[in-house]
């Protein structure tokens, strides 16, 4: 028998997708230091992913499927085939956006202003296409973390920060 590997994001859709699997009709348990929680089907096991790496592991085989955001297939190139389009997050059921963000009193007003400045991000490599395919040269910069701190305190010219709101 053919068991089916699927991945659970792990982090902050967690829960969510959990109790999309449990209206679905399945069981999933574990605690909070497994990476492998059961699932009450004898042909399916679960591992906790993270959504950024997701995609990677499904277009290597390691996994057969998984949630994980668009943004993180993009932002991997990955070549996997996308089955429903599920709007979730983890404080709504909007769907999650990555925008530019300035500070308050910033000079820059669109775009075209970020030429030449610097962009801190998660998203690398889709920033980067999405800036070079306007013509516009920008340095993007990996962040580990604490994003929008690094604008506030002028660390870098702007991020591209996710948000689930809509506002920041």
């Amino acid at each position: 028998m053919k068991v089916l590997r699927l991945g659970i994001p792990k982090g902050s859709l967690e829960e969510n997708t959990v109790d999309i699997f449990k209206k679905a009709g399945w069981r999933i348990t574990y605690d909070n230091r497994s990476y492998f929680p059961d699932i009450d089907d004898a042909e399916m096991t679960c591992s906790l992913v993270r959504a950024q790496e997701m995609s990677r592991f499904i277009e290597d085989g390691t996994l057969d499927l998984g949630l994980t955001g668009i943004d993180w297939i993009m932002e991997n190139a990955s070549d996997v085939v996308v089955v429903q389009d599920l709007i979730y997050s983890k404080v709504s059921m909007r769907q999650a956006r990555w925008v530019l963000v300035v500070r308050e009193d910033s000079p820059y007003q669109k775009i075209e202003d970020m030429e030449g400045k610097k962009i801190s991000t998660e998203l690398v490599n889709f920033t980067k296409k999405y800036f070079s395919d306007r013509n516009i040269n920008v340095n993007v910069e990996f962040s580990w973390g604490a994003t929008e701190a690094k604008v506030v305190e002028g660390l870098v010219d702007a991020v591209v920060e996710v948000t689930e709101t809509g506002s920041y």
